[in-house]
């Protein structure tokens, strides 16, 4: 059987390029890039998977180390035990006792900030085994509840009624420290709010016990 003429070979050869590159001109592109991923997962897949990034832990604060965000400045100072804290708010039964937590802080903000309740101070940190607090109060005062001013500082003793053995002196609590998102309303709503916590940072605190505390051994002295 004789071979085709060269130039019909040519023919043949340029006619199916030409069917091919007419073919791949009609492929969408998302087809290419899919393709692509697919051969880059199996390769992936080969070698043991897509490695998952470890993300580092948030750093961790000494006591009376300011965490400051364009929300507020918070300084986590002291964690105490007391059988009952009047002025503070909470009020402990027969069976409890008062925990409180003593912060120095201040509103960075434009407008008044509340220490206690949704998109305020106490949605900015959180306490390892504790719901949100009791109550908040000033410790020069003891307003209840006090919203805070645009740059004047205020020191704040938020407190929970625990379980009377629930904690001892020398316990350690973990306080996480957040960073604040500010949403401002559109539409029907108005107004701007604090919103979606996100940890930034931890503090330790050592628990100490103050037993009565000191204003009822002065009385009993008296």
């Amino acid at each position: 059987m004789s071979e085709p003429p060269a130039a019909e070979r040519t023919r043949v050869r340029k006619s199916r390029f030409t069917w091919v590159r007419a073919a791949s001109d009609r492929v969408p592109t998302a087809w290419f890039a899919a393709i692509g991923t697919g051969v880059f997962l199996l390769a992936t897949a080969a070698f043991g998977g897509l490695a998952t990034a470890t993300e580092p832990p948030p750093p961790r604060l000494k006591p009376g180390t300011a965490h400051v965000t364009d929300m507020r400045s918070l300084t986590v100072q002291r964690a105490v035990l007391i059988d009952e804290l009047p002025g503070s708010g909470t009020f402990p039964e027969d069976d409890e006792r008062v925990l409180a937590i003593v912060v120095d802080v201040e509103d960075n903000w434009d407008q008044p900030l509340r220490t206690g309740g949704t998109g305020s101070v106490e949605e900015s940190f959180a306490v390892a085994g504790l719901d949100e607090p009791s109550s908040s109060a000033r410790m020069d005062d003891a307003t209840i509840g006090p919203t805070l001013q645009p740059g004047v500082p205020a020191q704040v003793v938020y407190t929970w009624a625990v379980e009377a053995d629930a904690f001892a002196a020398g316990d350690t609590l973990v306080v996480t420290l957040n960073d604040m998102s500010l949403y401002t309303a559109s539409f029907v709503s108005k107004g701007s709010s604090w919103e979606d916590p996100t940890p930034s940072a931890t503090v330790t605190l050592v628990l100490t016990d103050v037993g009565a505390g000191v204003d009822a051994e002065s009385d009993d002295e008296g």
